[in-house]
């Protein structure tokens, strides 16, 4: 049998993790043995087995059902900062945290970019106002630190201002740990070759095209500035208080496990007991009538089985 080529292996595999994440909002521990058509023992060179990786990934969200359950319990504040190059997997590890959690509970702050307000107030200002309440938990795609990053890279910023980024943030999050907020800081790293191949793959999938931006193709230019930034930022902000947290997310499957394993052993947390639930009998009026509703209501069922 002719060896497929490395390339079209990587292809294959990229497609493959699309379909992933639509099967994984519908899979669930009782299904693992489900569809046998999408080569569900099929592994990326150095990776997972596909039913392996799902296994551990609905272990892991039972995982942070629990947590959830936990914060909630003891009225924690948890902040998670996702950071790391374009296409680095931070919005994959997001989208698997949240996947199986209240909102009400788990929620994201994925800031756009400051108005002309907000460049005017104190830096930290505008993070402010995202951060959580006694029993939440608040994912950051990408944080303050953009200003240690992609502000300082693309020139947004003046060097001053770095410099005195890097003199307030530590000082921010200390202010942060001491108010009873639990912060945690992560940094996706990939690299050069696997970024410029995600970005070809973006590229050529008109359903991923969108998350390519104009700022994003300059970061392929500007790789090494973004390198020397990472290591200031990283030597500069890394404190006992609040240390970074080193993601190697070449492998996105082995990235995603890893980082929410990690993630649930920075809290100490026990499962809260959860009460019985009865479904009460459903009440019947002999005087009710229901309305019909008019056909052109309903959406078409272009659907329905032949």
């Amino acid at each position: 049998m002719k060896k497929e080529d490395p390339i079209s292996a990587r292809v294959k595999a990229e497609m493959l993790d699309s379909f992933d994440e639509e099967l994984e909002l519908e899979l669930d521990d009782e299904r693992l043995t489900g569809p046998q058509d999408i080569d569900s023992e099929q592994a990326e060179e150095g990776g997972l087995p596909r039913r392996a990786y799902f296994k551990e990934l609905f272990r892991l969200q039972r995982e942070l059902v629990k947590l959830q359950d936990w914060v909630v319990r003891e009225k924690l504040k948890v902040v998670v900062i996702f950071e790391g190059r374009d296409a680095a997997g931070k919005g994959g590890v997001i989208k698997r945290i949240t996947q199986r959690l209240n909102p009400r509970v788990c929620r994201v702050a994925a800031l756009p970019a400051p108005s002309e307000r907000e460049r005017s107030q104190w830096y930290f200002q505008r993070y402010v106002a995202h951060l959580p309440a006694g029993g939440e938990i608040v994912l950051f795609d990408r944080s303050w630190y953009n200003r240690a990053g992609v502000e300082r890279v693309m020139g947004f910023c003046s060097e001053p201002d770095v410099e005195e980024f890097f003199r307030s943030a530590p000082e921010f999050e200390r202010m942060l740990v001491r108010s009873g907020i639990k912060l945690i800081k992560y940094w996706f790293s990939i690299s050069d070759d696997e970024q410029n191949f995600r970005f070809s793959m973006r590229i050529n999938d008109p359903l991923k095209q969108w998350k390519l931006s104009p700022m994003d193709l300059e970061s392929r230019r500007r790789w090494e500035a973004y390198t020397k930034a990472k290591e200031a930022m990283l030597e500069r902000t890394h404190i006992p208080e609040a240390p970074w947290w080193i993601v190697e997310a070449d492998n996105k499957k082995r990235a995603r496990l890893n980082c929410i394993s990690h993630f649930l052993a920075q809290i100490p947390y026990q499962e809260v007991p959860r009460a019985d639930v009865t479904l009460p009998e459903r009440v019947h009026n002999p005087d009710y009538s229901r309305t019909p509703v008019p056909d052109e209501l309903y959406v078409p069922d272009i659907y329905e089985n032949d």
